[in-house]
């Protein structure tokens, strides 16, 4: 570990991951014509589909944690490029539901394969993404992402002591 990252905040530390890794994703996914926010739209929406779900682009935007006004943008994007098809929900035709499409389906699974080359190489340090090391490592950032995370507002500050 690099004497800044000993120093560093664990905050700025999983910024700086987070950073690393969109990057090494947009790379990898360029050749496909995909950045990473729309690969994390799309592998939701392939391992979603083999649960057997047509998920509304809501439902899309809380399980990738992007807004609901951004997942409409990348949805009508990826419709554009035939990577996806948009429809109305049946039960709720103010809600949109997204299919792949079969060329949806083929890009898809040839990122969803280079993903996990780079996740291979991230993961290596902590013995691989089958490690005990990579496991716990899986299991404590789902323990935060699960933890509320409300920022203060200035009033909440002008109340402190």
């Amino acid at each position: 570990m690099s004497s800044a990252a000993e120093d560093a905040t664990a905050g700025f530390l999983v910024w700086r991951l987070s950073m690393k890794w969109r990057v090494a994703v947009d790379r990898a996914l360029a050749p496909l014509g995909l950045t990473h926010a729309q690969y994390a739209l799309l592998g939701s929406l392939y391992g979603m589909a083999r649960s057997g779900l047509r998920p509304s682009q809501r439902r899309l935007a809380d399980h990738t944690g992007l807004e609901p006004l951004y997942v409409s943008k990348l949805a009508r994007a990826l419709e554009g490029a035939a990577l996806v098809a948009r429809t109305r929900d049946p039960d709720d035709p103010r809600a949109m539901q997204l299919t792949l499409t079969e060329h949806g389906h083929d890009v898809t699974a040839r990122a969803i394969t280079l993903v996990q080359g780079l996740l291979d190489q991230l993961l290596e340090p902590l013995g691989g993404q089958r490690g005990e090391r990579a496991r716990e490592f899986t299991r404590e950032l789902a323990i935060l992402l699960d933890a509320p995370l409300d920022p203060p507002t200035e009033n909440d500050e002008e109340h402190q002591p």
